[in-house]
Formats: C-alpha cells, structure tokens, sequence
C-alpha cells in the first residue's frame, strides 16, 4: 500500500524532469553561500544549466498529451516506428521531407518521398518525437507547440529546404 495517492505519484512522474532540473538549480543557489570563489562560480554554472535543463523539460511536458489514441510510437537511432491496431510503418528522420499537423492538431503527419506516415499526437510513446522532431534543420520546437496549443484543421511545421519556394531578388 503507498502512502501517496496515485494521481499525485502520475503527476509527480510527469514533472519529475522539471523537478529535478530545478533542484540542480536549488543546489547552485546553496553552492553561492560559500566563501570560496571557485565554488561561487561552479555554482552559478549549476544554476543556469538547471534552468536550462528545466526549460526544455517543460517544453517536452508541454509536448505530452494525457488522452490516449491507439498505436504505439518508438523512436530508436533515427528511425521513427509506428505500430497502430490498423495502420503504421516505419520513417528514417532524415528521409522526411515534410511535416504536418492535421485533424486538428490530432495527427502528425510525416511525408517523405515514398509514403506518408500519419501517427496520433497521443499515441503511446510519441513524446518521444520530441527530440526526433528537433533534429530537423531549421525546425523551430516553438511553433510545434504553438501548434499544439491552437490546433487548425491542418497546418504545415516544416519542410525540407529542397522543397521551400525560392524567392527570386527583384531587379
């Protein structure tokens, strides 16, 4: 029997990066108290990496969604798996050549040049597209979560720099 109730231990979990992030933070504010100068310093280095580290945790949380949608998602050495009760497949990262976020904001939705690959934003184990997804060149991880955030019917994230327009100079 556990003495903490099963809600707080899942949202616990689920903060425990950011948590923990800001506890090295914590730990370099106490580090400060000390007279010696080498340890001020070292100090103040935990701080700005335990912030650091804390903001990218809470993005990554902010990436997280509690529903649940069927299919499990595995990323493994640049290689995006999807397996779903009726659809999946299988994606090199760097063979994808554009991303979409469709059915408002419900589907990813990873192009390449020989298949298209839909996943479900909250399959299981899709907060690991996280890290996958910013590996893209030029990929900003703040418009996927403004994406997120205010889903549209479809909305382009990112394409390939093969496959961007050119803007020719005007003469």
């Amino acid at each position: 029997m556990s003495l903490i109730r099963p809600e707080l231990m899942q949202t616990l979990r689920r903060w425990s990066e950011v948590l923990a992030s800001l506890a090295l933070s914590a730990f370099g504010v106490w580090t400060l108290q000390s007279h010696d100068r080498f340890i001020q310093i070292i100090g103040a280095i935990l701080i700005a990496t335990g912030l650091g580290l804390a903001l990218l945790a809470w993005r990554r949380l902010r990436f997280h969604r509690d529903t649940a949608a069927p299919g499990i998602v595995q990323v493994v050495e640049g290689q995006i798996s999807y397996f779903g009760p009726e659809t999946g497949g299988f994606v090199g990262l760097g063979q994808v050549v554009e991303l979409h976020l469709v059915d408002h904001g419900q589907t990813w939705r990873l192009v390449t040049a020989e298949e298209v690959l839909h996943i479900p934003v909250a399959a299981q184990g899709s907060d690991a597209l996280f890290d996958a997804f910013a590996q893209l060149n030029g990929l900003r991880m703040a418009d996927v979560l403004a994406a997120l955030d205010h889903p549209q019917p479809a909305r382009v994230l990112w394409l390939h720099p093969s496959r961007r327009p050119v803007r020719l100079a005007k003469a």
